[in-house]
């Protein structure tokens, strides 16, 4: 069985844009507005909104909607700000619903690999 290659990652579940690195995942256990939600360190190819307060389950936050770069499906959303000390550590990561988000899995990304590969070798075979 062939390894992966590269990062598992997770996608916009509208089209598929690569959203967020499995290794930036802190946390499984959040809520989001439509249900389990994931808190991570990083995410990429996302559009920031603006700021705005929103009074979560675990309190007061400034928060701002992110979105997906390519369709601009809302995704989740970014902590920007904390109010209460408990949840500084919130500050500056983001949360992504699981319903809007797409694990690619190692056999995805081997399908996706190889298939990159033959196509780059047929190219080369035409030049």
């Amino acid at each position: 069985m062939a390894e992966m290659v590269g990062p598992r990652l997770y996608s916009c579940c509208n089209c598929r844009n690569h959203v967020a690195l499995h290794d930036d995942v802190i946390s499984k256990s959040f809520q989001g507005r439509n249900g389990r939600a994931f808190l991570f360190s990083h995410a990429m190819n996302i559009v920031v909104g603006p700021k705005e307060d929103r009074q979560l389950m675990t309190g007061l936050h400034t928060v701002a909607d992110v979105f997906c770069s390519d369709c601009r499906v809302v995704l989740g959303w970014k902590y920007e700000r904390a109010y209460e000390e408990t949840q500084k550590y919130k500050e500056g990561k983001f949360i992504l619903e699981k319903s809007k988000i797409h694990h690619l899995t190692k056999e995805i990304s081997v399908f996706a690999f190889c298939h990159i590969n033959q196509w780059i070798c047929s190219l080369h075979f035409l030049i």
